[in-house]
C-alpha cells in the first residue's frame, strides 16, 4: 500500500490542490490508505508531484479540517481514524438539505432525485 496521486493538468481539470485533496480523501475512505498510514511530508509530496509546497500544504489543511488526516507536529501527518468528524459533518449537511427541501415544498422523491443528479454530475467528472 502506498499513496498514488495523478495530477491532471488539462484545462477542465480541478485545481491541483483539490486533486491532491480528493485523491487522498478517497484512498483514506476506501481503505487503500489505512488508518495510521504516514503521509509524505508536504515538501516531499510537492517535489514528487512537481507542485509548489503551498499547493500540497493547502490540500493537507483541507484534509485535516475534514478529519481525514491528522498532523502530529514533528512526528508527521497520518491518516486519521475513520472519519467520525467527516461523518458528523455529512449527516449535518444532509439534515440541513432535507429541512431546506421541505421548506421549499419539494416532496421527498424530488429532493432525493436532486441529490442523485448532483452526485452523478460530480462523479461524471472523475
Amino acid at each position: 500500500m502506498s499513496l498514488k496521486i495523478d495530477i491532471d493538468e488539462g484545462a477542465s481539470a480541478a485545481p491541483p490542490y483539490e486533486q491532491v485533496r480528493a485523491q487522498i480523501a478517497e484512498q483514506a475512505r476506501s481503505g487503500a490508505l489505512p488508518v495510521g498510514y504516514r503521509l509524505p511530508t508536504v515538501r516531499g509530496l510537492a517535489e514528487r508531484l512537481g507542485l509548489a509546497t503551498n499547493t500540497v500544504a493547502k490540500a493537507y489543511r483541507a484534509l485535516e479540517a475534514d478529519g481525514v488526516i491528522e498532523t502530529r507536529g514533528r512526528h508527521g501527518t497520518y491518516v486519521a481514524a475513520a472519519g467520525s468528524a467527516a461523518e458528523r459533518e455529512l449527516a449535518a449537511a444532509a439534515q440541513a438539505y432535507a429541512q431546506r427541501a421541505q421548506r421549499l415544498g419539494f416532496p421527498r422523491d424530488a429532493a432525493m432525485a436532486a441529490v442523485q443528479d448532483a452526485l452523478r454530475a460530480l462523479h461524471a467528472e472523475d
